[in-house]
């Protein structure tokens, strides 16, 4: 924290590293609250522009004890947090983290709880909703239930440059001119911006202690999906998209057809698309009472499409669905031992001098991934981020976030940003579907003989679950010196190209990246 800390309430962020959590921190910041970010690996907030105002703090909501440490003086505690995509039992675990954060919200003496949850069909039971709707109407009440005041907001399609909502929409309408679309296109929903959604959550930290209750919230327009898909195609400048409606494509095998075209993995993707099954209309804006709209909001839903895609194209986006991390992802960090005592730990070590300064060979490392591709083998890339798909994985679609920058926590195709020293480390901890836990280092650095020239170093580190860990390294071992020693071999030629920061990104080595992400 710096000195200059502001004297408002408390707020306590949990799910800090998601996609609506990292945003909402800055704004309360704005608004004049102090604020404490919670988050199972706080390390991964460290280059967020506003970690240096905000109390970062370690915690998980399925732990009392660090439940206790977050909540103590919290004036208003936002829950943030869901098990979605999780898999079986998903429902049993949000329902336990809602009752325990309750118990110690009411404990800590929190003023108010404020959720973020999800628009639902008026009048319908629980046991015809989505799963995902399902458990999310079930947190609320609990909430609800739990002797704090209470907001729940309920919203459907979220619109913001990052949002898994629009990257599906997005992807689905550029990639495919003709499509065959299961029924639930034609279903009526009611789209919200994200900036909306924020000023919402922000605005209920002030509520009077009286109210208490769930709020629907949503923009201007009603639209089915279709009607969404062909106002995208307008606002992007695309041509008519011509949707076919098939009445046979099951959630289960929407969530792989959305897998297949967009960069939302088929465990993201299911739920989202049994959810759309149902029409999400709100019933009520009430919310404006306490939380009045100013002249043009809510934000109407071209208006909406039209920042998220202006922030796309200027590499604007603060946060995206995937900064959370994936369930089931490999989560440990690598060991710092270098005679490691947990197990084997099998390395492919490679380097190459660089006739170019280190930083020209730093912007290629940071620049690695996304549309600038991989800088070896194209194909073998694709198609490992094919089989990764394949078995529910991130695949290597999900990009970057920022097209020349990085921060720990980022996504990176099947990689996330573990550690960055800028001008001299990248550490990356692959989330693909592997028999174990594995890491993709790179160094620049200074020549320690020739000035002006750099040295890259890269290490691949794999630490193998079982027979099948070790069966998959030397099943993938004869192919490292062509992806990695290809690698290494593309990056410094790269590097050499461009050895000019003011001549922009580096050239793409021959043979190319794989094909655009976006």
């Amino acid at each position: 924290m710096t000195g200059d800390e502001p004297a408002g309430d408390l707020c306590l962020v949990t799910g800090a590293t998601g996609y609506i959590g990292g945003r909402l921190v800055p704004e309360l910041l704005d608004a004049g609250y102090r604020v404490r970010a919670m988050a199972r690996s706080p390390e991964r907030l460290r280059d967020h522009p506003w970690a240096g105002r905000a109390q970062v703090v370690r915690g998980d909501v399925t732990d009392g004890d660090s439940l206790d440490r977050a909540l103590d003086g919290v004036a208003v505690a936002y829950y943030l947090v869901h098990a979605l995509s999780a898999g079986p039992g998903f429902e049993e675990r949000d329902r336990a983290a809602a009752r325990l954060f309750a118990e110690r919200a009411r404990r800590a003496g929190v003023r108010r709880i404020v959720y973020l949850g999800g628009l639902t069909p008026a009048g319908m039971p629980p046991e015809r909703l989505s799963p995902h709707l399902r458990s999310r109407a079930e947190v609320g009440a609990v909430l609800l239930a739990s002797g704090v005041p209470c907001t729940v907001l309920r919203a459907a399609v979220v619109i913001g440059s990052g949002s898994a909502s629009f990257e599906m929409l997005r992807y689905l309408t550029e990639r495919l001119p003709v499509m065959i679309t299961p029924s639930w296109v034609g279903t009526r929903v009611q789209p919200i911006a994200v900036r909306d959604v924020l000023r919402y959550l922000v605005g209920s930290a002030a509520m009077p202690p009286e109210v208490s209750r769930a709020f629907d919230i949503g923009g201007p327009d009603v639209l089915t999906y279709e009607q969404m898909m062909h106002r995208y195609a307008a606002v992007a400048e695309l041509p008519h998209r011509r949707i076919l409606r098939v009445p046979m494509l099951s959630p289960g095998l929407s969530g792989i057809w959305i897998g297949l075209v967009t960069p939302v993995p088929r465990a993201l993707a299911r739920p989202l698309a049994e959810s759309l099954r149902h029409e999400v209309v709100c019933a009520e804006h009430d919310i404006t009472r306490w939380v009045p709209d100013p002249q043009g909001a809510p934000l109407a839903f071209d208006r909406a499409l039209a920042l998220a895609l202006e922030r796309v194209r200027e590499a604007q986006v603060s946060t995206r669905w995937s900064s959370a991390s994936l369930p089931g992802a490999p989560s440990d960090p690598l060991p710092t031992d270098p005679d490691w005592a947990g197990g084997s730990l099998y390395t492919d070590h490679r380097s190459a001098g660089v006739a170019a300064p280190p930083g020209a060979l730093w912007r290629v490392v940071e620049g690695i991934g996304g549309e600038n591709g991989w800088y070896s083998f194209p194909l073998a890339w694709a198609v490992r981020g094919w089989m990764d798909r394949l078995v529910g994985g991130a695949g290597i679609r999900r990009g970057r976030r920022d097209a020349s920058r990085l921060r720990v926590g980022d996504a990176l195709d099947f990689w996330r940003v573990e550690e960055i020293e800028p001008g001299r480390l990248l550490r990356l901890r692959a989330e693909m579907r592997v028999p174990g836990l594995a890491w993709l280092e790179m160094y620049a650095e200074p020549d320690p003989v020739h000035a002006g020239r750099s040295r890259y170093r890269q290490r691949a580190l794999f630490h193998p679950h079982g027979l099948l860990g070790h069966l998959y390294w030397w099943a993938v071992s004869p192919f490292h010196a062509a992806v990695f020693g290809g690698m290494v071999r593309n990056i410094a030629h790269a590097a050499e190209q461009a050895p000019d920061p003011a001549r922009g990104p580096a050239p793409t080595p021959s043979g190319g990246p794989p094909p655009p992400t976006a």
